[in-house]
C-alpha cells in the first residue's frame, strides 16, 4: 500500500536537511522514528488512517508539553513545542468544522446510538484525526444532553 503522507513526511525531512533547518529536522526525523516504531509493533507497514493518528499523538504530545511549560512559566520552551507542533500541523489532512462533527454526533444518535462510549467509537473512526478527541468527547455529551 502507498503510504503518500509517509513520503511527504520523508522528503520534508530531506529538505529540511539541505536547508539545515533544525527545528524541522528534528520534528520530521522524531515523527519518522515514532512511525518506524509503530510499524514495528504492528508488525507491518502502516496505512495513511494510522500514519494520521500517528502524526496526530505527537501533535497532541506537543500542544500538551506547550501547556504545561506555559504554566510553569517557561515560555521560551512552550514556544519551542509550538514550533514543532506548527511543522507537524502542516503534514496533516485538512481539520473538520466543529458543526460537521456535530452533524455526525447526529447522526449516528438518530441511528439509535445513545451511549457516550459506543458513540465515540461509532464517531472517531469517521474523523480519523482530523479534530481533537477531548473536543469530540464535549460535543458527543452535550448532544446526548439534549
Amino acid at each position: 500500500m502507498s503510504n503518500d503522507l509517509k513520503n511527504r513526511l520523508r522528503s520534508g525531512l530531506i529538505s529540511a536537511r539541505k536547508e539545515r533547518d533544525k527545528v524541522r529536522t528534528l520534528v520530521l526525523s522524531t515523527i519518522l522514528a515514532d512511525l518506524h516504531n509503530k510499524e514495528i509493533e504492528l508488525g507491518g507497514e502502516l496505512s495513511d488512517d494510522q500514519t494520521v493518528r500517528v502524526v496526530s499523538k505527537g501533535i497532541k504530545q506537543r500542544k500538551d508539553a506547550a501547556s504545561q511549560m506555559r504554566a510553569a512559566g517557561r515560555d521560551e520552551l512552550a514556544g519551542d513545542e509550538e514550533a514543532q507542533l506548527a511543522v507537524l500541523s502542516e503534514y496533516l489532512p485538512e481539520g473538520i468544522s466543529e458543526e460537521e462533527v456535530r452533524a455526525l454526533v447526529r447522526a449516528a444518535i438518530e441511528d439509535g446510538v445513545d451511549q457516550i462510549g459506543m458513540l465515540m467509537g461509532r464517531i472517531m473512526p469517521q474523523i480519523g484525526g482530523r479534530y481533537d478527541g477531548k473536543e469530540t468527547t464535549r460535543i458527543v455529551r452535550e448532544e446526548l444532553a439534549q
